[in-house]
Parts: C-alpha cells; sequence; structure tokens
C-alpha cells in the first residue's frame, strides 16, 4: 500500500514539475523589419523606430528583409551605428541586393544571410548623377567600413575595397574594380553565413522552435510624417507657403490663404524635425526672413537690405531643414543632397510666385473673391464725385512735404495737400507733379 502511495506522489510531483515548466518557457518574440527602398531620412527614423518596438515587446532578435540600391551615407551611418549599439542579435537577409549604403548596414548586422542570386558590395559613394564623390567622401566611407567590419570579425581590409577601386585585395581584388560578391563569394570570404530561401530558415538556423514573428509595421502618423519627408512634396509645400502668404497680403482679414500657409509651414517642418533634420536654429532662420520681409513690403520704403536678408534667410532655412548637416559644417554631406534640396527649395518659390502671376488675376474673378470685395464703382459719370479741392492743381508742380509710401502730403506754393502715388515711393523734399485729381487726394508722380 505504501509502495503503491510513493508511487503516485512520484508521479505527481513529475506532473507538476513538467507543467510549471512547460508556464514557464518563454516564446521567442522576432521582430522583422524591411528595408527594400533608399536609405535616407524616411527610411532612417523607419529603422529607428522598429528597433524601439523590438525593445518595448522584448524581441530575442531582430531580422533584416534587405532589397536596396543604396542611399544617404550619412543616414546609413545612423542605421549602422545604431544596429552595432542594439542589445540582442540583429540579423539580415539580402534577398537581391544589399549595394552602397546597403552594405554598410548589413555588414553591422551580426550575421549576413543571402537567397540564391542576391549580391553585397559597390559601396563607392556617388554624386546625384552617378559619378564618383570627392576623396573626402569615400575615404570617410572606407573608415566606416573598415571600423564595422572590425567589430563584427570581418575582413576590413574588404570592407574597404568595396567603397575604393584603387585597392587590392590578394585572391579577393584587382586595382580598377570595386569588390561586389555574389552569394557564394560572401561565404568564402566571410561576408555571408549561409544560402538561405527565407526567414524561416534563418530562425531554424538558431535551433529556435517556439517563437512568435512580429513585422514591424508603421502606425498611420508614421506614415504620413515620411510622407511629407518626400522631396517633391516638400516642394509643393513650399509653394503654398509663398502662394498663401501672397494672397493673404493681397486681401486681408480672408483668412484662408494664410491658413493655408501656417498649415503648409506645419507640415513642411514639423515631419522634417521629428526626424532630426530641422533644427531649432533653422526654424528661427525662416521666421527671421519672413519677419525681415514683412518689414520690408509694411515698413521699411523701397527692397533693401531687410528685403534681401529675408529672401536668403527664407530660402536657406527651408533648403537647411532637408539637409543632414552639423550646424554649418556640411563636409559629410554629398553635393547632390545640397543640391537637391536647395533646386526643391527655389522650384517650389518660383512655383508660388508663378501662382502669384497667373492665378492672381484667376482668383480675382472668383465668386469666392466677389463675395468678399467691393465690386461696385462711384463713376463720376453716375454723378458720384469726392474732389474737395477749391481749384485744379492737375498738371502743377510741388514737393514732397513728407515721405510717399505711397499716401502722404506735399506742398504747392503754400498749400500742404493730401497726396499718393501710383505705389512707388518718394522720399521727403523731392519734386513731384500732379497727374490725377480723381478722389480725395491728389495723384503724383515723382518729376
Amino acid at each position: 500500500m505504501y509502495r503503491n502511495l510513493n508511487y503516485y506522489l512520484a508521479i505527481l510531483i513529475l506532473f507538476i514539475s513538467f507543467q510549471g515548466f512547460s508556464q514557464n518557457k518563454k516564446t521567442d518574440t522576432i521582430l522583422v523589419m524591411e528595408i527594400r527602398d533608399v536609405i535616407d531620412p524616411r527610411m532612417n527614423r523607419y529603422v529607428d523606430l522598429a528597433l524601439k518596438e523590438a525593445r518595448a515587446l522584448e524581441a530575442s532578435m531582430v531580422i533584416i528583409d534587405m532589397d536596396t540600391p543604396g542611399g544617404a551615407l550619412n543616414d546609413a551611418d545612423d542605421i549602422s551605428t545604431a544596429i552595432l549599439e542594439f542589445e540582442k542579435p540583429v540579423y539580415v537577409f539580402v534577398n537581391k541586393d544589399a549595394a552602397s549604403a546597403g552594405a554598410l548596414i548589413s555588414i553591422a548586422c551580426d550575421s549576413i544571410y543571402m537567397s540564391t542570386g542576391a549580391r553585397i558590395g559597390a559601396a563607392t559613394v556617388v554624386t546625384q548623377d552617378g559619378t564618383a564623390a570627392p576623396d573626402k567622401y569615400q575615404s570617410y566611407m572606407r573608415s566606416i567600413m573598415r571600423s564595422t567590419a572590425e567589430a563584427n570579425g570581418r575582413d576590413p581590409k574588404i570592407a574597404e575595397a568595396m567603397v575604393d577601386e584603387k585597392l587590392e585585395v590578394p585572391g579577393v581584388s584587382e586595382k580598377g574594380e570595386v569588390i561586389t560578391f555574389s552569394t557564394s563569394e560572401a561565404i568564402e570570404h566571410g561576408f555571408c553565413e549561409a544560402q538561405v530561401n527565407g526567414i524561416e530558415e534563418i530562425i531554424a538556423r538558431q535551433n529556435i522552435t517556439d517563437y512568435q514573428l512580429i513585422k514591424y509595421q508603421q502606425s498611420a502618423s508614421e506614415k504620413v510624417i515620411a510622407f511629407f519627408l518626400n522631396p517633391f512634396i516638400s516642394g509643393i509645400l513650399i509653394l503654398i507657403i509663398v502662394g498663401g502668404i501672397y494672397f493673404e497680403l493681397q486681401t486681408p482679414g480672408v483668412g484662408f490663404p494664410i491658413l493655408a500657409a501656417v498649415i503648409a509651414g506645419i507640415l513642411y517642418l514639423v515631419p522634417y524635425y521629428l526626424n532630426g533634420l530641422a533644427e531649432n536654429w533653422e526654424i528661427i532662420l525662416f521666421i527671421v526672413g519672413l519677419v525681415l520681409i514683412a518689414l520690408e513690403v509694411f515698413v521699411i520704403p523701397g527692397f533693401g537690405v531687410a528685403g534681401i536678408a529675408g529672401l536668403i534667410l527664407t530660402i536657406g532655412s527651408l533648403s537647411l531643414v532637408m539637409i543632414n548637416n552639423d550646424v554649418l559644417d556640411f563636409s559629410l554631406v554629398p553635393m547632390g543632397d545640397i543640391a537637391k534640396a536647395f533646386t526643391t527649395t527655389i522650384i517650389g518659390l518660383l512655383g508660388g510666385i508663378l501662382i502669384m502671376i497667373f492665378g492672381g488675376v484667376r482668383f480675382a474673378n472668383t465668386k469666392l473673391f466677389k463675395r468678399i470685395a467691393l465690386q461696385d464703382e462711384q463713376k463720376t459719370s453716375d454723378g458720384y464725385t469726392a474732389n474737395f479741392n477749391t481749384r485744379s492743381y492737375l498738371g502743377e508742380q510741388g514737393v514732397a512735404y513728407t515721405v510717399l509710401r505711397p499716401s502722404g502730403k506735399i506742398q504747392i506754393n503754400d498749400e500742404i495737400l493730401d497726396a499718393y502715388t501710383r505705389g512707388e515711393f518718394v522720399e521727403e523734399g523731392a519734386s513731384v507733379k500732379v497727374i490725377s485729381e480723381a478722389g480725395t487726394s491728389l495723384k503724383v508722380k515723382k518729376v
């Protein structure tokens, strides 16, 4: 009887222990992110958010599904640094191409896996037109590739030779060619762990059987931010900013044009600010530029230092927002990125000017404008008159008693009279001539 009791107790203890082991066994969480586009500020932000999500989920590993032709050097450097500093293993599956900046990001990963027919390498820094960038950029890229390869136990000389065609690696490459490995070549030279057919095979190689696979998806708000980081969209927003300010100045009090300009300004600046491109000082420069332009239009006569300075600050700040510069240090920013930023800004401004020229006439004929603007004319032929002068001054000359900007006072003989110009500014003491008497003031021009 005691033997039977001990036997059942042993079975019960084993059962309870097994249940406790099953309950304590943790399912591995694996996060997968895709790099299937050019490396730019949008991709930089995407990877940063994906790694934060992996930390929040306490993922045991991250796998990058990669197919990229490369992209911006600064963004690739940021991404590779973030991967190297990530606490858990990061693996990359090159399912087609890991070129240029993609090669750097791949080398930063703990393990590289490639599909059949995939390629990795060709990391030479190029300009916007596809030609090799100046040597200072190549030197910087070589140093990053070398240090990143050393950090993960890969041959730094091969990594450098992926950038510089002048480097020769015995048995691997000759002078005059940059290294681009196929899958088998990458395996042979230690830049790929194995050829695989998919992410599941990578997981199986880690001897993980119980796991939860999560594919990182950007939230709706992040997709909107990424959309507005597109240079083409940035150009349209600049156009709306300029056009909105112009139409509000033409029809003060309407509200809609300036509201459109403010919304466009927010949509332009906020995504770049969140992405770390727009610095506080760049936004301040933009605001100062607008203030200087407003002072030139409303306070200071003519178009001088304030107006020119305002235009320079406005164009400069809108362009700098798009560039990943360190204050005014552009040594690591490719000339192509600088040219693209300034071209986008100038095209947006020119588009705004064209809207002012051609859209202003159309807007004046719209039903909306006619509802808010006075359309009736009080013609002299209908009996209306506003000439309160006791005699005619037409054709007479005098001097500007005050500055005319464009209205003010003039002096003819000993009389002080109200007057205005056709729009130009006339300094005090200048000679003027009366060219019209319609209205309550005399219309004059500078002699």
